[in-house]
């Protein structure tokens, strides 16, 4: 049988893990990311089990765990750091999993890069590319290095605002939620050993998590600003000042709050492709497809989830084509959409003020989490 050819466009998380799992069956895959050094920046990103499940089945999580912080509790102070409760969390990749894994995120980009460059694949970096022409069996593909390319499948895992996704004709497009969140890296205080929330003040929510032996990535939610307001050489005394009303590790957190370039301001958006995940031969993963408010810490599990079960259709033995790639979708989309509304909804609840049944929703989210996908 001819083998088959792939190209995954985009490098990052899901990008990564479909590159690799589809190496493993022996497929050719060319992946062409955007940026020349392949890195994803960021301050930090909690895992929840279901995602570290498909870490596992990559291979690369032991080295992850090596790298970063596991928990199974999760922490709820008052504003001024006075412990409220401390939970048990749902361990969504099973018991032999830990609920929650935090990690700096160009930690866990290196290890998934060094994957990607054991499995063989070729890796064009720098490189965009256009879908030129489709047929039944193909797509033709031009990429920005000058070349061209016939492909059995494209895979476009090009993020949030996927030039793919708009060059097929899908016209969705991510929404702001309302809110904001200010991000930084900072040293791990003495006492912290998993996620705590804190809300109340000044914020919505006022968080931190920790990524490493020495590490955590700390976070501030609040009604979102016009980013072009705010210089870029504020951000860390606006993270400071927003942080001012909030005590425990708060104070020592603060404290590190100096370099402007280390804080990260973005806003809460939502989205979700409703009717197919594809057009012809390319098909939607990841942050193309779908996004959500981090309120359950579930968005990048979900595109790590759209990797894995998509290789597993590509690699089942069945015909790649419309029927391959509808399955996927409907695979997905009721799990995609009860994450997707559950998030939504955990925010709208503090913009509106509203006392919400927020662990209710929480807990239900995620036992239903625990299912494979």
């Amino acid at each position: 049988m001819e083998r088959k050819r792939v190209l995954v466009i985009g490098g990052g998380t899901s990008g990564n893990v479909i590159t690799v799992l589809l190496r493993r069956a022996g497929i050719d895959v060319d992946l062409a990311e955007v940026k020349e050094d392949w890195n994803v920046r960021g301050s930090g990103i909690t895992l929840q089990g279901n995602a570290l499940r498909v870490l596992r089945e990559i291979g690369v999580w032991d080295e992850v765990s090596e790298n970063g912080h596991c928990s199974n509790s999760l922490g709820h102070t008052a504003p001024d750091g006075t412990v409220l409760r401390v939970i048990e969390t749902v361990r969504t990749g099973g018991d032999d999993l830990p609920a929650t894994l935090g990690m700096q995120r160009p930690v866990l980009q290196r290890i998934l890069v060094e994957a990607v460059r054991a499995s063989g694949a070729n890796v064009r970096l720098g490189t965009t590319a256009e879908i030129l022409t489709q047929d039944e069996a193909s797509v033709t593909v031009r990429l920005s290095d000058g070349t061209e390319g016939r492909y059995d499948l494209v895979v476009a895992a090009d993020g949030l605002h996927s030039a793919t996704r708009a060059a097929i004709g899908i016209d969705a497009e991510p929404e702001p939620t309302g809110m904001g969140i200010w991000r930084v890296p900072a040293p791990r205080p003495a006492g912290v050993d998993r996620s705590v929330l804190s809300h109340g003040g000044p914020c919505y929510i006022a968080g931190y998590t920790p990524t490493g032996k020495d590490t955590i990535y700390a976070y501030l939610v609040e009604p979102s600003r016009d980013r072009g307001t705010i210089p870029a050489e504020s951000y860390a005394q606006e993270m400071r000042r927003l942080s001012k009303s909030y005590g425990g590790a708060w104070d020592e957190i603060r404290d590190s709050i100096t370099d402007p370039a280390q804080v990260n301001y973005t806003w809460f958006e939502r989205m979700l492709v409703e009717g197919a995940w594809h057009r012809g031969r390319v098909v939607l993963v990841g942050d193309a497809a779908h996004c959500c408010p981090p309120t359950v810490a579930q968005g990048a599990a979900m595109a790590l989830e759209d990797a894995w079960v998509l290789s597993q259709l590509l690699t089942s033995g069945s015909a790649w084509g419309e029927e391959l790639l509808r399955r996927y979708y409907e695979r997905r989309i009721d799990r995609v959409r009860s994450v997707v509304e559950a998030s939504v909804q955990i925010g709208q609840w503090q913009l509106d003020g509203v006392p919400g049944d927020v662990p209710g929703l929480m807990e239900a989210t995620m036992t239903g989490l625990k299912e494979l996908p």
